[in-house]
Order: structure tokens, then C-alpha cells, then sequence
């Protein structure tokens, strides 16, 4: 009868061992997240860690932003204008104020919460200097390098211009490459042959092309968009679903001009042309044409060289928030009395948990072995020394001045009389610490 009741608490401890067991794994369910950048491991000697490859989880980068308009007077409102419809040149109730709030349309509307309605967004003068181009410089900066991990969306709600360009820079805006090219006639803008994201190969990837397909057309309510399409390129070696990521790392790992391309500090969009409707620009309603964006998006993380698995924005600046030893806002160096070897990059493979390459201490051997004030601390009154060594109390020894200094068993157990201790467990083996306190004892029950 005891027996029968015993059993469903015997099942609820077993439920709840392998919930805290689920709560504790170190690893995602789905390999190649690399989020966790060391665990805590036992070996002979005591504890010690396990460094893995680790980078932050991507996220919307606009909010992180610097925007810069060129010309910077290019924004509408001042003087206030009233523009027509593109499609029709006798619809003209869309008014811009820069003095009042519910009629302007400043830059930061393109980052904005979408959904509200009406739709905000920024605009730009019109065409009113016309034949003189009507183009804008709209740069995004981010002072950090990033890496990008999903297309770029940018979204108009003045027709997709006719010209545009997308560029990118890897040294904070000094120097600029070209992206992609956008045009409703590739050949007549830009000298070049139309083609689609879906004509590159994986030998092809890095080609610069141009594009037709976010160019024709201006109806208003549909066909808003224009992309740089990352994920087309990612699927060339992770397959069209994405589900051959290790292919795609392998690649990245080995090719270093393949990680630079979806690599950025910053992006220019050049706005060439608007869209006009037609081949000829009809001079007697230049209020017709002008650009407006409402949105823009960039799904991207800091790019931390593969040494740490956050990143923190403060005092308006990116930065990784570095492990394995290494520093500086992109974990691009070591850190001071850690140059035992080289700096490196860490490692996508291999798979699941990648290589750290951790910068390790000066004048030591391969394998640091390491006190923190976190998880390895000093035990029984030690102390960390450089994060290197643990100076031991009188008494005590081992890594973490975890042991009694004694010849036998005895006198092990009157040296520890009256001091708590914590015994740690194999990961993976067991899945709870027992505690143990002298009188008293606490058991686990997993």
C-alpha cells in the first residue's frame, strides 16, 4: 500500500529531474546556434572549462543605427509642398509640413514601428529642379561591424525609384562597394546585363549584378519592395530551405572573401531616379515625383569573430562583450598576459561546437587552467591571481583550493569538520550538484 502511494511521487521527482536536466543543457536543440561560449567540465584534476565557438543571436539592426541624408536638405517640408499622385497628376492632397508634427516626414520614419495607420514614412523633395537629377544619399552606420543574416528589405511608398544603387562599407564609410545595381532598363542605366539573384551559383556568388525585377511598375498598393537578397545566396550552399547550414559554415570558415561580402559597418543607398511612370517626365507636375520610404530593414549581429555571444549597446555604441580571453569591440585581440599564441578567429567547425582558438596566458602551456570570480572560484578562503592561479590558504591545495593538504583519509575529514563544500558532477552525468554541510547533509534527488 505505501508502496502504491510512493509511486506517483516517485514519477513527479522523475518529471522533474528530466525538466531540470532539459533546463540545463548547454547546448540549443538545433545545432549551429553556437550561443553558449564555454561550460563548466570535471576532469582529474578538477574543474575546468570547455570553450566552444560562440556568436550573438541576429536581430534588427536599425535600431542601432546613425542615419545621414546627402544632400541634407533633401528632406520635404521646408518649404512645405503639396505632391500628386504618381498614377494620377490631379490627385494632389498629400501635403509636407516640416513645423508640423502630423505633416512631416522626417528620416527617422523610415525605422519606425510599422502597422499604424496611415503609414509613416520619410520623403524627400520633389522634382522641381527638374532636368537637374533628383538623387539622394541615404548612408547607414552602425560604427561596428556587422554581419548581415537576412535580405534587405527597403520599402517605398512613392513607387520603387527607377535607378538605385546599394552599397556597403567595411571601413566605416571611407571606402564604398557596390552591392547590387537596380534599374528598370540595366543595359541603358548602367551598362550592364540584367539578372536576377536566381542566375548566380556558388562560383558566381560574390558577382555584383544589376536588377529589373524591383524596378518596373509603380502601382502604389503592391510591388512596395526592393531586396538584397542574402538568404537567396545563403541557399546556394545551404540549400533552398536553409537546412544544410554546416555546407554554408564550412564555406564561410574557409572563404574569407565569402564572410566579407555579408560583412558590413556600414550601408549607402543612392537614389538615382524616381519613379516617373513613363518614358517621357511630364514637366508641367513635377510634384509627381519624388521618393518616400517607409520602412527599411536589415536583420544582422555584431560580428565578434566568433568569441562571444552577446553584444551591448551603450553610450550610442555597439560592442561584443568578449570571452576566450580576447577584447576590444570586436573581440579582435587578445587580452594583456594572454598572448601565449597568436590571436585567431574562433571556428565554425567542427559541428556543433566549433574551435574557440582562445587566447591563452603568457609563458603556459596549451590548456589554461583558470579562477574567475563567477563559476571557478578560489575555495576556502583562496584567492584568484590574474585569472591564472589560485593563491591557496594554509591548509588547502589543489586548482580551486578545492582539497585538504593531508597524508590520510583522518585527517581529511578533522581539517573539514565544520566547512561546506561543494561537490561538482561530470556534465552530462549528473545533472544536479549535492550539496553537502557538515552536520547536516542535503541529497539529490536526480
Amino acid at each position: 500500500m505505501r508502496s502504491a502511494m510512493l509511486l506517483p511521487v516517485l514519477f513527479a521527482l522523475q518529471a522533474l529531474c528530466t525538466s531540470v536536466g532539459h533546463a540545463m543543457q548547454h547546448y540549443p536543440a538545433v545545432w549551429g546556434h553556437y550561443d553558449v561560449c564555454k561550460s563548466q567540465i570535471y576532469t582529474e584534476e578538477g574543474l575546468a572549462w570547455d570553450y566552444m565557438a560562440c556568436q550573438p543571436e541576429a536581430t534588427d539592426m536599425t535600431e542601432y543605427l546613425r542615419v545621414t541624408l546627402d544632400p541634407p536638405n533633401i528632406t520635404c517640408g521646408d518649404p512645405p509642398e503639396t505632391y500628386c499622385a504618381l498614377e494620377n497628376p490631379y490627385m494632389c492632397n498629400n501635403e509636407c509640413d516640416a513645423a508640423t508634427e502630423e505633416l512631416a516626414h522626417p528620416p527617422e520614419l523610415m525605422f519606425d514601428i510599422e502597422g499604424r495607420n496611415p503609414t509613416t514614412f520619410w520623403q524627400s523633395t520633389s522634382w522641381k529642379k527638374y532636368p537637374k537629377p533628383l538623387q539622394v544619399n541615404i548612408t547607414l552606420s552602425w560604427n561596428k561591424t556587422i554581419e548581415l543574416t537576412d535580405d534587405i528589405v527597403l520599402t517605398f511608398e512613392s513607387g520603387r525609384p527607377e535607378q538605385m544603387v546599394l552599397e556597403k562599407s567595411l571601413d566605416y564609410g571611407r571606402t564604398w562597394t557596390p552591392y547590387q545595381f537596380y534599374a528598370t532598363d540595366c543595359l541603358d542605366a548602367f551598362t550592364m546585363e540584367p539578372k536576377t539573384a536566381n542566375d548566380l551559383t556558388q562560383q558566381t556568388l560574390l558577382d555584383i549584378i544589376c536588377t529589373e525585377d524591383y524596378s518596373r511598375g509603380y502601382v502604389w498598393k503592391n510591388d512596395k519592395t526592393v531586396r538584397f537578397e542574402i538568404k537567396d545566396r545563403f541557399a546556394l550552399f545551404a540549400g533552398p530551405r536553409l537546412h544544410n547550414m554546416a555546407s554554408l559554415y564550412g564555406q564561410l570558415d574557409t572563404t574569407k572573401n565569402l564572410r566579407d561580402f555579408f560583412t558590413i559597418t556600414d550601408l549607402r543607398i543612392r537614389l538615382l531616379k524616381p519613379a516617373t511612370g513613363a518614358t517621357m517626365v511630364d514637366e508641367n507636375n513635377l510634384s509627381r515625383y519624388f521618393y518616400a520610404i517607409s520602412d527599411i530593414k536589415v536583420q544582422g549581429r555584431c560580428k565578434c569573430n566568433l568569441h562571444a555571444n552577446s553584444c551591448v549597446f551603450d553610450k550610442g555604441k555597439l560592442g561584443c562583450e568578449c570571452e576566450h580571453n580576447t577584447t576590444g569591440p570586436d573581440c579582435s585581440r587578445c587580452k594583456k598576459h594572454y598572448h601565449g599564441r597568436a590571436w585567431s578567429v574562433g571556428s565554425y567547425l567542427p559541428i556543433p561546437k566549433g574551435t574557440a582558438n582562445i587566447c591563452i596566458p603568457s609563458n603556459h602551456g596549451p590548456v589554461p587552467r583558470v579562477c574567475d570570480n563567477a563559476m571557478l572560484r578560489c575555495q576556502n578562503g583562496g584567492t584568484c591571481h590574474h585569472h591564472q592561479r589560485c593563491h591557496c590558504s594554509p591548509g588547502f591545495t589543489g586548482i580551486l583550493c578545492e582539497r585538504a593538504r593531508c597524508q590520510g583519509p583522518g585527517d581529511c575529514d578533522d581539517q573539514l569538520s565544520g566547512q561546506a563544500s561543494l561537490h561538482h558532477h561530470p556534465i552530462g552525468h549528473q545533472r544536479t550538484l549535492t550539496l553537502v554541510v557538515f552536520p547536516l547533509l542535503f541529497v539529490s534527488l536526480c
